[in-house]
């Protein structure tokens, strides 16, 4: 079975830190980029952060940068977020994706909170 499993997220003070972990299993991991996606409370979809299949090129959106960091250990097929000097702001659902042939394939996310 194809799957996707986001842990990691949690109630934390802001200025705080977190890592979240997405766990792969059910096809080659290694073989795909990777996205975080985050849905605020009454908010949409925001893209976060992604990274090429081979982990050497990375992206972040605007509102994460030089807080966040994403990265990949394919040999034990998982995607982490590590998220340092967190923001009230960034209080989320938090997904892992990939496009997985034809479909957008997700996880069932992780709640990180983020208040005082």
């Amino acid at each position: 079975e194809v799957q996707l499993v986001e842990s990691g997220g949690g109630l934390v003070q802001p200025g705080g830190s977190l890592r979240l972990s997405c766990a792969a299993s059910g096809f080659t991991f290694s073989s795909y980029g990777m996205s975080w996606v985050r849905r605020a409370p009454g908010k949409g979809l925001e893209w976060v952060s992604g990274i090429y299949s081979g982990g050497g090129s990375t992206s972040y959106a605007d509102s994460v940068k030089g807080r966040f960091t994403i990265s990949r250990d394919n040999t034990k097929n998982t995607l982490y977020l590590q998220m340092n000097n967190l923001k009230p702001e960034d209080t989320a659902m938090y997904y892992c994706s990939t496009m997985y042939g034809s479909r957008s394939l997700w996880g069932q996310g992780t709640q990180v909170t983020v208040s005082s």
